[in-house]
């Protein structure tokens, strides 16, 4: 039986910013107490691929953590539905594509999802993750704990 939350971000860490999703893994890990982790699972990867819907069965909610460009705000963190039409004969999906693909398997939608997009400034091959990311990085990580603590 799965855990009942699955955290999942991803990214490359040789690209500075976009690091944000693993790393946030990372540190989130760190901060659990035995009690949530035996109630989350943690999850990531390069990029979302179709092999990934599995990995949402038999969850209650699942967090999909990202980098993103969007400079308006440290982070974002918004509801995620099934995308209208998913273009899965790429090996990366968004996570709406995702989703689509997990109804199409499945035949249902997904438990609810949530996506923690963390605003990056650089994304450059060899960079190193900048002061900003790393200050919505924490940012994040609090709200994510409540996240995790609700029931």
């Amino acid at each position: 039986m799965p855990a009942p939350l699955l955290v999942f971000g991803w990214g490359n860490a040789s690209r500075g910013d976009d690091a944000l999703g693993p790393l946030f893994v990372q540190r989130l890990d760190e901060q659990l107490d035995a009690a949530q982790r035996s109630r989350v699972e943690l999850l990531e990867d390069y990029q979302l691929q179709v092999e990934h819907a599995l990995d949402l069965v038999g969850r209650e909610r699942i967090l999909f953590v990202d980098a993103s460009v969007d400079g308006a705000r440290s982070f974002t963190a918004a509801p995620v539905a099934a995308a209208e039409s998913a273009q899965a004969a790429s090996h990366a999906l968004s996570p709406a594509e995702l989703l689509r693909v997990y109804l199409q398997l499945n035949g249902e939608t997904a438990p609810p999802c949530m996506l923690l997009a963390i605003c990056g400034e650089r994304f450059g091959l060899g960079e190193v993750l900048s002061e900003a990311a790393a200050s919505n990085l924490e940012a994040a990580l609090r709200w994510a704990r409540g996240w995790v603590g609700e029931s």
